[in-house]
């Protein structure tokens, strides 16, 4: 009797466990939830509603955020590299947060839902900052609306046609990535068990987080979290792919607008030959390699803020 009673209390404890642990979940995935409403906007487009944030003052920039991502996610990188002075309008792609997924999410149809969003709030001409997976729909606002677009910005482009996804040393296979965002629940519970693995997943490895700024480690830390509610990204992240979708094709040489293509020599989740292929091809490109840094571009937030700033006013 004393072994059952035993078992019965270890069993009753976790469950108990489990529901603190559920509730703490549920709490923390509304509060991002709420937080997310309470500074949103939606615009109608001909390929549904897309969701943005816009704020400060200055010429505009539209910024367009990478995979796993939303509208927070690209405010977020703004204020990592300490940029000021601008209009940003910072945008959920197709798939993200509050962000329509039409029948046909290709980025060309994305490049044209960007420019319904510009027309709505009655902007004529744009700058783009993109990171990552937003790359590829930025590339094709350019192309085809060349003269709707001042500078281009591009950190750790991802691939577009005719490069391939997979990178034989990324930190975890591709499939995990979307496996994590799948469900709050499960990555709430890594943020608290697994923060470091996370880092690691997202290319925030322990030798490129040695020495980092305050700013940085901020930006790390809030990064991670940024992906509740991961569910509401799912769909988002399950379209990446249509970038390098064989239809997909995107004429670089088109582009006239000013380029500034930044990457870390050392991205594990983004080859640097994407950054080399589109310097290659728009004629007005400069890029600047960065031989450490990763994904993220560790460790230069602070010289890139000067850089970047004074690429959007000049363009040099």
């Amino acid at each position: 009797m004393g072994l059952l009673r035993g078992l019965f209390l270890i069993a009753g404890l976790l469950i108990v466990g489990g529901l603190i642990v559920t509730v703490m979940a549920l709490r923390d995935t509304h509060q991002r939830v709420v937080a997310l409403e309470a500074v949103h906007a939606f615009a109608k487009t001909r390929h549904g509603q897309i969701e943005y944030q816009r704020w400060g003052i200055g010429e505009p920039v539209l910024v367009i955020h990478g995979a796993g991502g939303g509208f927070d996610q690209g405010r977020l990188l703004v204020e990592a590299m300490g940029l000021e002075g601008y209009n940003w309008i910072s945008v959920s792609r197709f798939g993200y947060l509050g962000s329509a997924m039409p029948e046909n999410p290709s980025t060309a149809a994305q490049a044209e839902a960007f420019m319904d969003l510009l027309d709505e709030l009655g902007i004529e001409r744009v700058s783009i900052l993109a990171m990552s997976g937003g790359v590829p729909p930025a590339l094709k606002f350019a192309e085809l609306f060349p003269n709707n677009i001042d500078h281009m910005v591009l950190l750790s482009p991802a691939p577009f046609t005719p490069f391939s996804p997979d990178i034989e040393d990324r930190p975890i296979p591709t499939w995990v990535y979307s496996a994590l965002l799948e469900n709050d629940f499960i990555y709430w519970c890594l943020t608290k068990l697994a923060r470091s693995r996370l880092e690691e997943a997202f290319d925030a490895r322990r030798d490129l987080r040695t020495g980092l700024s305050t700013s940085e480690q901020v930006f790390i830390h809030k990064l991670i979290d940024t992906f509740l509610p991961a569910s509401r990204r799912a769909k988002g992240v399950g379209n990446e792919v249509v970038a390098v979708d064989p239809n997909a094709t995107y004429n670089l040489e088109a582009i006239r607008a000013p380029v500034l293509v930044i990457h870390a020599r050392d991205d594990r989740l983004n080859l640097f030959e994407v950054s080399e292929d589109i310097a290659s091809r728009v004629e007005n490109s400069q890029l600047l390699p960065l031989d450490t840094g990763g994904h993220l571009l560790l460790g230069h937030h602070e010289e890139l803020s000067t850089k970047i700033d004074g690429f959007l006013n000049n363009g040099g």
